[in-house]
């Protein structure tokens, strides 16, 4: 049986799509400043913890609101696993690797090779979603990642390992984007629903990864929890990580897979 409601796609206002897209474009500048200064100025060592952080905040905030009967979303069973795979997956991959390039690159570069996201959501869109785009569009994405192709071959602190985290990044976030906008007509999870069980069911697996790798250990001991600036940065970090997931899903659902990754990759150019 399947768990998609078979119903049209609603239709949205162009204020609520503009918003949205707004909303998302805002939350994601400020998280990537946010993030700079807890890895890069204050050099805290363990970008997994950090994204355990903002996955734990979401799931404190959304379950709080269930309780509150602020928001509504489907209890957990078991169908709830298979209503949102690979969702999860794409949700931690895309996290892991979107802060640990941003503690590898400059901020100028990691806004550059965001741009190759928008041409992989158009293929996953075409393959997945069984979308077409008009010419005109194809050659407009092209051209913004040759852009990025020109740009990226002048980088003189070329960084092997951060230009694979960042294509990496690119490529979970292409893939988060599509399956989010698949998975908000799912029943019984919605926009509330997505966001929650995506954290819930992969924080305690990568807590338990970054207890294995030593990253939690470097974290706990790290130098600085003593310091109120630090712990301020750390915590709206948790915070903003929440927002942004949140004004994904949120753009997703007033906007295509596509519209989403493009505010997301000229958010801060």
């Amino acid at each position: 049986m399947s768990a998609q409601v078979c119903q049209p796609p609603a239709e949205h206002s162009g204020l609520l799509r503009f918003l949205s897209a707004l909303f998302y474009a805002g939350s994601s500048f400020l998280i990537t400043i946010v993030n700079k200064t807890v890895l890069t100025g204050f050099r805290f060592p363990s970008y997994m913890c950090l994204g355990i952080g903002q996955m734990v905040t979401t799931v404190v905030v959304l379950y709080a609101a269930k309780k509150s009967n602020t928001v509504q979303f489907q209890d957990f069973d078991r169908s709830i696993l298979f209503k949102i795979f690979p969702l999860p997956l794409l949700y931690v991959g895309n996290h892991i690797t979107g802060l640990a390039s941003t503690k590898k690159l400059s901020l100028p570069m990691f806004t550059v090779l965001r741009k190759f996201t928008i041409l992989m959501t158009m293929v996953l869109e075409v393959y997945v979603l069984r979308k077409t785009f008009p010419r005109r569009l194809v050659y407009s994405v092209l051209a913004i990642v040759l852009g990025a192709m020109v740009a990226a071959s002048s980088d003189l602190a070329f960084d092997v390992e951060g230009y694979v985290f960042i294509l990496l990044n690119d490529a979970f976030t292409a893939a988060s984007s599509v399956y989010t906008k698949e998975k908000l007509d799912t029943e019984g999870l919605g926009k509330y629903g997505v966001l929650f069980y995506n954290a819930l069911i992969i924080v305690i697996p990568t807590l338990l990864a970054s207890a294995f790798t030593g990253d939690l250990h470097k974290a706990v001991t790290f130098k600085d929890w003593v310091e109120a600036t630090f712990v301020c940065c750390f915590l709206m970090s948790c915070i903003m990580g929440f927002v942004l997931m949140y004004s994904i899903v949120l753009c997703s659902h007033y906007n295509s897979a596509l519209t989403t990754t493009v505010v997301g990759a000229i958010k801060v150019t």
